[in-house]
């Protein structure tokens, strides 16, 4: 695989990001979603070939968790914020 040993880490959220992270994973990416503590369990047709973790980044352990996380990651993608 192209991407093995590569980690990302993806702040769950809509449009670009779960589908660039998708991509990363089919290419071998080691891609962890980050995901909110409290919502609603949907099926996600972009989780393909991911890990998931849920936080709660209001906690300051959660945050804690995350930059733990981050550090470690060659590549961090986040929602679309206008």
């Amino acid at each position: 695989m192209a991407l093995a040993g590569v980690r990302v880490i993806e702040l769950a959220g809509l449009a670009p990001a779960p589908f660039c992270g998708m991509i990363l994973a089919d290419f071998g990416a080691r891609v962890i979603r980050v995901d909110r503590t409290r919502m609603a369990m949907t099926v996600d047709t972009q989780a393909r070939g991911k890990q998931s973790v849920a936080l709660n980044l209001k906690d300051p352990k959660g945050v804690a968790v995350l930059k733990r996380l981050c550090v470690k990651s060659d590549v961090v993608l986040e929602p679309y914020r206008k």
